[in-house]
């Protein structure tokens, strides 16, 4: 497998910048997700590691060798894509075979890695079906085999389960991951699903408009975002975020009704500076009104059967998201108080950046 560095890259069409220098070191045998929303640069940045788009600028190197001017052919990579892309006249044995063919390799030897790789996706059974006869998941099965049997040095993905039901997803992410694990392979992995990137990833790359925003592991994402975007982007549902500013040292007032949260960690902060908290739906307990730090109206209650999630409004504030564990029972129009676990507080300046604790 193989080790790959991005160095300063760029990436413009015509006038518009679409990469902006873009640094990043992905170690042998990792599982990297590029997340991010719908135009962000994530497939782009996918297709020029492939070598499917040229740089604009800077340079890709893979095990310490440059191949930023290597056709996407002599770069030792297999990439699978959203759309299946399989041939319809072929069976799934040809389909995942036809590469290796066209690579001049003896029939014993492809006979071996296709089967070796059917049995990995639980194939074997489907390999003389054509595609039309198998269901998305084994369509989706048979892309990555083909992928598998070239013994890359790189796995690329781009959004390979986006045409799945919800279902097919769970499952498909499931082998996916065991798939990682049985190879040891080097895995690019691109979605704008950032459940996707929190299950599969080693480290997940959060992108915006060409540019990263943060790398991390999912956890540390998860628990010290950089900045607004991440803390919104990273956990679903999405981070409660709550405009303030900070009325006296430690002290941050928030919404119409003017409650001061009590936050040591804002003391550094400026008298009357605008200040956003930062608060997950788990991290939120019921109390009485007399000691909330904010009061909502109920707006919706979604029971799953194993937690609960409330959807409430307070005024001059955004819709505020609460988890219960298990079958909490609430009703719509119920005012409810809330505390914000403290040790569990995000803090954001008004340039959108995490305030560091004190």
């Amino acid at each position: 497998m193989a080790e790959v560095k991005l160095v300063d890259i760029k990436k413009s069409y015509g006038a518009a910048a679409v990469i902006h220098d873009v640094n990043l070191a992905i170690a042998d045998g990792e599982f990297v997700v590029f997340v991010g929303p719908s135009g962000c640069g994530k497939s782009t940045l996918l297709r020029i590691i492939a070598g499917l788009e040229s740089v604009s600028g800077g340079e890709i190197l893979i095990d310490g060798h440059s191949v930023t001017n290597v056709p996407a052919s002599d770069r030792g990579l297999a990439m699978v894509f959203q759309s299946y892309a399989l041939y319809p006249h072929m069976s799934v044995n040809k389909n995942m075979a036809f590469a290796l063919e066209n690579m001049g390799l003896g029939k014993g030897e492809i006979d071996q890695r296709v089967r070796r790789a059917a049995q990995m996706l639980r194939l074997t059974e489907y390999l003389d079906r054509k595609p039309k006869a198998l269901s998305g998941g084994q369509r989706q099965r048979v892309a990555i085999g083909r992928a598998i049997v070239r013994d890359p040095k790189i796995f690329l993905f781009d959004e390979p389960l986006s045409n799945l039901d919800a279902e097919l997803r769970v499952a498909t992410r499931k082998e996916l991951a065991a798939l990682h694990a049985e190879l040891g392979g080097t895995m690019i992995y691109v979605t704008h699903d950032q459940v996707e990137a929190m299950t599969l990833a080693d480290r997940i790359v959060v992108l915006r408009a060409g540019r990263i925003e943060q790398i991390g592991t999912p956890l540390d994402l998860y628990n010290n975002p950089a900045n607004l975007f991440v803390a919104g982007f990273i956990g679903s549902p999405r981070m409660n975020l709550f405009p303030g500013r900070v009325s006296a040292p430690g002290q941050i007032a928030v919404g119409a009704e003017t409650r001061t949260i009590l936050v040591p960690s804002a003391g550094a902060a400026p008298f009357g500076s605008e200040i956003t908290l930062g608060s997950r739906p788990e991290h939120i307990d019921i109390v009485s009104e007399d000691q909330a730090d904010l009061v909502i109206t109920v707006d919706l209650v979604e029971q799953l059967g194993g937690e609960t999630y409330l959807y409430g409004s307070a005024p001059s504030l955004p819709q505020v998201t609460v988890r219960q564990d298990g079958q909490a029972l609430y009703a719509r129009n119920e005012r409810l108080g809330l505390h914000l676990k403290r040790d569990a507080l995000h803090l954001f300046d008004a340039d959108g950046q995490c305030v560091p604790s004190q």
